[in-house]
């Protein structure tokens, strides 16, 4: 290396101002000046400045003790600065030893400072290199070997170094991340983690717009202490990596990047089927950075391969595009067949997030969002399939606002062209105000429209501050579906807290007050009740939630502008013409998880036989307008049907950087509608589960 360094200094195409190589200097610069050389004659000035540097050096220099030892004969190579001000400052020294280094540094630092050099009359700085022989012979004995002092150009100083000092800058771990704009992946149990920490009574936070950032997120919660807490003590690269730390972290002055590989790999044993067991296979990649302070990207590709439960296997298939592929797996995408009875289902997500001041957020991408404190979500939820997303998040004073545009598909086979599924559009408007110090409400508008009279994406929908119910009357009748909703939180204690929606699809004053239960009647709320540290018992959080929905709500007489993406809800999982009960357990300790859940339901269901093929208001993909009757319509209406959900799951967390877990979980569903027909029908299942997976979004399984 350091024959490298000397090298490189020798080509240099530099002006050399050594002794015994004297150029002519430029009439327009004037090197750098001692007081001692102030009577030279002005080309002798160089001179002077090599010979006083030399001689200060070779009377200060301490030679090493074990250099000395040694008997060491070498070189020593020191560059260094004459700044604007005339002050000395090395930057970069070579020596086979390490005490020669340090003592020349020390030297060089103990320089007077001279006048600074000039370049057209202005001050400039300027850089040099000297090769030192060790050990140190006079000044004179110099005149007869080779270039003492060298003026170097910092121009190509700096570009001949740029690639090494990129280099040098690099580090191998980062926790940048956890106060990036980067999204914190969504996940109902993980989320959980840091819940009460955002709900403490006086808190100014707004949890209601999901996925929220590691920046909104790190001022009530520390990651990287949590983090830390959770470390196995490993020392070994491999050990780190599997337990500790992202596969691939590197972090720059102004950039840092993280790389890690993403598995959902289960087995299990469904007591319904017909076939042997059921499985997922997922293998995939997420790459995460950041660039600057303001901007964060992050990119996953999952390939997966699976079959599940008979039930769940059933409802994808009933979700089916048109095609040729035989499924939709919820939440996730289209699947092609896999060998006889399994399916194949790639997945892509990806988003940009740029912070351009601190009370601006925006975000483009694919993926999915989420409205609301509860496990469920009446307004915009992330049971249905990633879809292409525009994001505006606003927070200042007591506020936040966000401003969501959606592009959604129906891939039903009437609405395909051109063997292309229809693109309809979503715009979403959210104000969340902290009232008081425990009062939160939120105020929600949405509205889906379509390519009516080639009308594209509408611009008239594309005003983030805009009223657009108002907008979706004006725009022509039948022109889009608008709703509104509202939210609110109300935290009873640090520990507790209650929180509700409120979704309202149509509203006409005469039918809601008539007392005749009309079909006009569409709206649906949710109350709910969390309970952190229950009963003082650290990390156990309690939650429960009831949420209703009347028959017809988020569907449409315009079966095109219903509120659905790829055959699924874009609110809750079983669409409308429901009751439901949730009950939730979670507990953490360092890294195990409990997760208990039971839900108990009423809903409504179709017949869909020749003889009645009416809608009772369940599917949101049927036309409203095909209902039995208009008045005393009411929640279980159709094939009354009662189901039962429970899961228990338990974890062990292998690595807390990328959510890594080792699980097994026992799901039981009772489904018992009160008349079967050819898709209606009852079901009793225990499904079995044990895996190792990337817990970094929440898979819907209570249908």
């Amino acid at each position: 290396m350091k024959s490298l360094i000397v090298l490189l200094l020798l080509v240099f195409p530099m002006l050399q101002y050594a002794q015994t190589s004297q150029l002519e200097q430029t009439f327009n610069e004037k090197p750098p000046v001692f007081k001692t050389c102030n009577a030279s004659a002005f080309k002798d000035l160089q001179s002077c400045f090599d010979e006083t540097v030399y001689k200060f050096v070779y009377s200060t220099f301490r030679m090493p003790e074990d250099v000395l030892k040694d008997n060491y004969k070498g070189d020593l190579v020191v560059l260094f600065e004459v700044d604007k001000a005339g002050v000395f400052k090395v930057l970069y020294t070579d020596a086979v030893y390490q005490s020669l280094q340090t003592e020349a540094r020390r030297v060089f630092n103990l320089l007077p400072q001279v006048q600074a050099a000039l370049y057209n009359g202005n001050p400039v700085f300027k850089q040099y290199s000297v090769t030192l022989s060790i050990p140190l012979t006079p000044y004179q004995d110099q005149l007869e070997s080779t270039i003492a002092v060298s003026s170097i150009n910092p121009i190509e100083n700096r570009v001949k170094n740029e690639l090494d000092s990129i280099s040098k800058s690099v580090k191998f771990n980062t926790k940048k991340q956890f106060k990036s704009t980067l999204n914190i992946p969504f996940s109902h149990s993980y989320y959980g983690k840091f819940d009460r920490s955002m709900n403490q009574v006086g808190a100014n936070s707004h949890t209601g717009s999901k996925p929220l950032l590691y920046a909104d997120v790190e001022h009530y919660y520390d990651f990287e202490a949590e983090e830390k807490n959770n470390n196995k003590d490993v020392s070994t690269w491999l050990g780190r990596k599997v337990w500790n730390e992202h596969l691939v972290e590197v972090e720059g002055e102004n950039y840092w990047f993280i790389a890690d590989p993403i598995f959902d790999m289960q087995v299990g044993k469904d007591s319904e089927a017909d076939f042997n067991y059921t499985y997922n296979n997922t293998r995939g990649v997420s790459f995460q950075g950041g660039l600057g302070k303001h901007f964060s990207f992050s990119t996953s590709f999952y390939e997966s391969q699976g079959r599940f439960a008979q039930y769940y296997n059933t409802y994808a298939e009933s979700l089916q595009a048109w095609g040729p592929d035989p499924a939709i797996i919820p939440g996730r995408g289209i699947a092609k067949a896999y060998k006889e009875d399994a399916y194949d289902y790639p997945v892509a997500e990806a988003y940009m997030s740029y912070s351009p001041t601190k009370f601006l957020n925006v975000q483009f991408g694919h993926g999915k969002n989420f409205i609301g404190d509860g496990y469920r979500s009446l307004l915009l939820s992330d049971v249905a399939t990633p879809s292409p997303f525009l994001k505006l998040n606003v927070s200042f004073w007591k506020l936040k606002y966000t401003s969501t545009w959606l592009w959604l598909k129906d891939v039903r086979s009437d609405v395909v062209e051109d063997k292309t599924y229809l693109t309809k559009y979503m715009s979403n408007h959210y104000l969340s105000l902290n009232v008081t110090k425990r009062l939160n409400i939120g105020l929600f508008e949405s509205v889906v429209w379509r390519n009516t009279n080639d009308r594209g994406f509408d611009v008239n929908y594309l005003n983030p501050i805009i009223f657009l119910r108002a907008v979706e009357f004006e725009t022509g009748q039948g022109a889009g579906n608008a709703l509104l909703g509202l939210t609110s939180k109300y935290k009873l204690s640090d520990d507790m807290n209650l929180y509700g929606q409120f979704i309202l699809d149509e509203f006409s004053l005469d039918d809601v007050t008539g007392g005749d239960k009309s079909w006009k009647n569409k709206y649906g709320f949710q109350l709910g009740y969390k309970y952190y540290n229950a009963f003082n018992v650290d990390n156990l959080l309690l939650q429960a939630e009831y949420n209703q929905v009347r028959p017809y709500t988020y569907s449409h007489n315009t079966i095109t502008l219903n509120y659905g993406n790829y055959n699924q809800s874009m609110a809750h999982l079983w669409g409308a013409n429901f009751k439901e009960l949730i009950l939730i357990g979670r507990y953490n300790y360092k890294r195990w998880s409990a997760d208990a859940k039971l839900i108990l339901g009423i809903r409504g269901l179709d017949y869909d036989t020749e003889a009645d093929s009416y809608s009772y208001g369940g599917d949101i993909y049927k036309d409203y307008n095909d209902r039995p009757f208009d008045a005393n319509v009411k929640i279980g209406q159709g094939i009354k049907t009662k189901s039962v959900n429970a899961n228990l799951q338990v974890g062990y967390l292998i690595n807390p950087s990328t959510n890594l877990k080792l699980f097994t979980n026992i799901n039981y569903r009772n489904f018992s509608p009160e008349i079967e027909t050819t898709s209606v029908t009852k079901s009793n299942t225990v499904w079995f589960n044990v895996g190792l997976r990337s817990d970094l979004f929440n898979w819907y399984f209570d249908l």
